[in-house]
């Protein structure tokens, strides 16, 4: 994959206007090739826009999404860490990180931003739309926004406004954040690191399940006196997501970002909003998603007019969406067969 950049003057949706924020984004080739299907892949919260590093098992040469044969796209969100414009860009009037200045990012910003990048390409129709979770929040946004220019559209793990159970648990990562004394002191952008850690541990038992904690943490010893397994994976992705170069406060700006997806503001509500959608559509739910659990899914999904339903099985719960691709491919192949 290939990274790439523009920069661009945006209002955010909160109001604010920024002479220039940059948009990384990566594609599989310098420009699309005629007569070879493009593909949009919209990345997930703490993901970045080469999905060959997040979904290596579907995006590559030979795969699923194969990119010698395929002109595939992703963009990274505003208010993310890796590139694209958000607190800790340097702030041209300071000279310093915006932290907490940087305005607001809602998920209508993500996916303007996107759109952004698709008339950069000069991209008339994207064959396939595909996203999960927060990514899915963008694609639902950018197939309502821009009806015409997708053909194909799947969202996977995901809704059209966020639940309550979602935004109570990402106050909760927010709670860990701002319980780190360093966190608003804003005196390096490694402020809030032991919040951060806490954050992304609580956010990982929301993003799997008691069947898979069962399966992959069990303690071996049948005599273990203190369980300590599953304590220390959670200590280790904590750790993990900063080696990975994330910074708390990309973190905060990114679980604030949750709480505005809202596909129906302003558009009549959400049922209103999703049959705007021209796109074929295939929504895939998960079956032990906490997050976005299959009965959620299906009291919404029917509002989109050209809808097919698939169901994945996964001991994983919402990171099914991550770690079932076999179930995957043989729901989006077809997609991308036509």
């Amino acid at each position: 994959m290939i990274k790439r950049c523009i920069t661009i003057p945006f209002t955010f949706e909160t109001g604010p206007t920024l002479e220039a924020i940059d948009i990384v984004f990566h594609t599989s080739k310098p420009a699309p090739v005629p007569g070879e299907p493009v593909v949009w892949i919209c990345h997930a919260l703490t993901a970045n826009s080469d999905p060959e590093d997040w979904w290596p098992s579907l995006v590559g040469p030979g795969k699923l999404f194969d990119t010698e044969r395929m002109f595939i796209i992703c963009a990274n969100v505003p208010g993310s860490a890796y590139g694209s414009s958000g607190p800790r860009t340097i702030d041209p009037k300071t000279g310093k990180p915006y932290y907490f200045s940087f305005p607001e990012v809602t998920v209508r910003d993500m996916a303007a931003t996107n759109l952004a990048v698709l008339d950069f390409l000069g991209i008339g129709k994207v064959d396939l739309l595909i996203g999960s979770s927060i990514g899915g929040f963008q694609a639902i946004e950018m197939a309502t926004i821009r009806p015409d220019s997708f053909a194909k559209a799947a969202f996977i793990a995901t809704a059209p406004r966020i639940s309550p159970w979602l935004s109570a648990t990402a106050e909760a990562q927010r709670m860990a954040l701002e319980a780190d004394p360093s966190f608003r002191a804003c005196g390096s952008l490694d402020g809030g690191a032991a919040g951060l850690r806490c954050a992304r541990a609580q956010a990982l038992i929301s993003y799997r399940c008691f069947r898979g904690y069962g399966k992959t943490q069990s303690e071996a010893d049948p005599d273990t006196l203190f369980a300590g397994r599953a304590a220390s994976y959670e200590r280790y992705q904590g750790e993990k997501l900063l080696r990975r170069g994330f910074d708390a406060y990309s973190y905060y700006y990114l679980c604030n970002a949750l709480d505005s997806h809202n596909l129906g503001r302003g558009r009549g509500g959400v049922d209103a909003a999703l049959s705007l959608i021209k796109a074929e559509t295939l929504v895939i739910e998960v079956d032990t998603d906490m997050i976005f659990p299959p009965e959620e899914v299906r009291s919404w999904y029917r509002s989109i007019p050209n809808v097919t339903l698939g169901h994945i099985s996964s001991d994983f719960g919402h990171d099914g969406f991550l770690l079932e691709y076999d179930q995957l491919t043989n729901y989006l192949k077809p997609l991308l067969c036509r």
